[in-house]
Order: C-alpha cells, then sequence, then structure tokens
C-alpha cells in the first residue's frame, strides 16, 4: 500500500519575517538534488486549509510558448507571495523533482510508480489543500541500459517530473500547525519510487529504486543546510517507516 512521504524542518526561535529567506534557501537547494530551478506555482491559504486561498500564480510555461522559461526564480515567487505577512496564512511553492519512476509497457499494467504532477500527494485529513495542475508536458529520459522490445511488455524504466510541494507555516495558521508540521513541511507525494512494491525489481530496477532513495537523503540533507533548520523529519501519512519498508522490500535482515 503506496504512503505519502513529508519533511518537515523546525528552526530555533523563528521569526515570522525570516520565514521568506528560510523557503528560499529550500527551493533553492533543489536544482542540485534532482529538482528543478525554478517555481511552478505559489499559494496563500489563510487560517486553515478549508479555506479559499487569497492568492494564486501560476507561474508555468503558457501555452503556445515551448521555447519559454517555465516557472519563475524562487526569490521572486516568495517575495510576491510573502508581500503581506500575516501570521494566520500558510505560503505554499510547488517545485519540480525529478525521479526515476516505472512506466508501464504496452497492454500492461500501469506502473505502480507513475507520479502525476500536480496530484502526488494524499489527502489532508478533514480537509486537503488543493494542488494548482501543471499544464507542462512530462519529461521522461530513457534508460539506455534497458532493451526496448523488453520495455514494451514488461514496462520501462523512465526519469520523470513530479510537482512537490513546499509550505511556510505563520504560527497562527491551522492552530499552531507547525509544532507538528514543521516551520517548513514539503510534501514529497507518493513513496512508491522509493519502493516500487507492485513490481518485481532486476537488476536495473533495484538500481533505479536506489538512485531514488540517495537522492531523497541527499536532498533532506541539503534543504537542512541550506535553510539552517536545526531539526528535520522524515515522516509518513500512515506512521510507517520508510526505512523499514525499504529494508523489507530489499530483503534486509538485522
Amino acid at each position: 500500500m503506496s504512503d505519502t512521504l513529508y519533511l518537515s524542518l523546525w528552526y530555533p526561535n523563528l521569526r515570522l519575517e525570516a520565514l521568506g529567506e528560510k523557503l528560499c534557501a529550500v527551493l533553492g537547494a533543489f536544482a542540485a538534488h534532482g529538482g528543478e530551478a525554478r517555481v511552478y506555482s505559489a499559494t496563500v491559504w489563510p487560517v486553515s486549509w478549508s479555506e479559499t486561498p487569497v492568492f494564486e500564480r501560476v507561474y508555468g510555461r503558457m501555452a503556445g510558448d515551448p521555447g519559454a522559461n517555465a516557472g519563475a526564480e524562487p526569490r521572486h515567487a516568495v517575495e510576491e507571495a510573502l508581500e503581506l505577512l500575516h501570521e494566520d496564512d500558510a505560503y505554499e511553492f510547488q517545485i519540480g523533482w525529478n525521479l526515476w519512476e516505472l512506466e508501464a509497457g504496452d497492454g500492461g499494467t500501469p506502473g505502480a510508480g507513475k507520479a502525476t504532477a500536480g496530484s502526488s500527494t494524499a489527502q489532508e485529513a478533514q480537509s486537503a489543500p488543493r494542488s494548482v495542475q501543471d499544464d507542462r508536458p512530462k519529461l521522461v529520459a530513457q534508460d539506455d541500459n534497458s532493451n526496448l522490445s523488453d520495455q514494451r511488455l514488461a514496462g520501462r524504466w523512465v526519469r520523470g517530473t513530479r510537482l512537490v510541494r513546499v509550505t511556510g507555516y505563520g504560527p497562527l495558521f491551522g492552530e499552531g500547525a507547525y509544532e507538528q508540521d514543521g516551520h517548513i513541511r514539503i510534501d514529497l507525494g507518493s513513496d512508491v519510487p522509493f519502493l516500487e512494491e507492485g513490481a518485481d525489481l532486476d537488476q536495473v530496477g533495484a538500481r533505479h529504486v536506489e538512485e531514488n532513495v540517495r537522492q531523497l537523503i541527499a536532498l533532506a540533507g541539503g534543504v537542512e543546510k541550506a535553510s539552517g533548520a536545526t531539526a528535520r523529519l522524515l515522516w509518513s501519512e500512515l506512521g510507517e517507516s520508510l526505512a523499514q519498508r525499504l529494508a523489507e522490500r530489499l530483503g534486509i535482515r538485522n
């Protein structure tokens, strides 16, 4: 059963005025760890996830203009969204992150790891924040080490882009949700690319899953260091341990 992964970051005595710098640092770290350099969208949520956004901006590539730069520079997006700071607002940004995924072969069952940009996250309890839909084509890179005819039958590994959400919390949003979720929370989406529990992993598949896990670890360390977080937590919606599930998946014993 797939789960949703989150990475929470906390900062000592964080002032609301300093939240923007932390968000810029986190978003800026993605490009060095398999992510994109530009932000796709920004949304400001007042009071709680059940309220209507007070600000929404999509910076994605405009239709009919394939040569245009997709997205906005992180600092520009953050400054625009945080122009009016409120203690009871949450500031959400979507940014691309690239992972190896198992794509279905012809006539086969869709790969369990297929991630859809803009809808890769599970719903929040009670009321889920809405995701801005991605109007960009999904970019994939074919694995050169795989045989094409075998891929068509059994599915192939592709390098796909999913949108993840980076949210900075005002201290009063959701009745102090930052205490549990972090001053900044990264919604990484489904854990399927890190486990592929619905697939029989061959040597190539195991290598790609390992690459995804290494990239996840590197991203967690990268955003922590770049933003000066003093505590971080990688956790799941269902409360299951990714490390334990990965060990079971690969047959690792203590």
